[in-house]
């Protein structure tokens, strides 16, 4: 129950946090961004990426992994890069934002195929998708959009994740496939791990801070 619950909560914890912080992007939502790439980029690697290769032919894997990173790139051409933290670059208008909502679903859908029961990636989507609700909330608090999109934006966003989880898990014509779905999302998440890591911080303080952070979620992700 955990595997499709805990991507709902970090929606949620998402939203809290957009409310408190008063619609400003605050440092600690910087480093809590940076810790959650470090977080998935080391799950990825320590879990879903072993698991796939048993499954697949090195050479298929390979394939599908540049397939992921590529459809990412399209995606984030579409959403502006919401997906690791560039909410900046949205523009604020008066009509449904349709593409950026498909571009997000289709990714947070994606993210939740690999999410089994078996196995960890549940935790590095939770620690993902905090940082990126919160981004999503304040552009959306910030825009001229009615109370009944912002909440339909975010209650179908939130859904997509266990729906995929749901897919992966429950349909046979899909899970004969999974594995190369697997490796399409692996290659999406190194794309928004490492674009995540390599961004440069705000002055050296920040960057301290932020290489602290990084280290940390990569022991975190060792230990579990």
């Amino acid at each position: 129950m955990n595997t499709y619950l805990l991507p709902v909560f970090a929606i949620v914890i998402g939203v809290i946090i957009a409310f408190v912080t008063k619609k400003q992007k605050s440092i600690e939502t910087k480093l809590l961004l940076s810790f959650s790439g470090a977080f998935l980029l080391a799950l990825t690697l320590f879990d879903l990426l072993p698991e796939v290769y048993d499954h697949l032919e090195a050479k298929h894997t390979g394939f599908f992994i540049m397939f992921g990173i590529l459809l990412q790139i399209i995606l984030e051409f579409l959403s502006q890069g919401v997906e690791h933290g560039h909410e900046h670059t949205l523009k604020v208008d008066k009509k449904f934002p349709w593409v950026l909502f498909i571009s997000l679903c289709i990714h947070s859908l994606l993210e939740g195929f690999p999410i089994h029961h078996h196995n960890d990636m549940v935790y590095g989507v939770l620690i993902h998708k905090i940082p990126i609700a919160t981004l999503i909330t304040t552009f959306l608090l910030q825009s001229n959009y009615s109370k009944v999109q912002i909440f339909g934006f975010l209650f179908v966003f939130t859904l997509m994740t266990p729906l995929g989880t749901f897919i992966s898990n429950n349909i046979i014509l899909v899970t004969e496939y999974v594995d190369y779905v697997n490796a399409i999302v692996i290659g999406i998440f190194l794309h928004i791990a490492t674009t995540i890591l390599f961004e440069i911080g705000e002055g050296h303080k920040f960057n301290l801070s932020k290489l602290v952070v990084i280290c940390f979620g990569v022991f975190i992700a060792n230990l579990i």
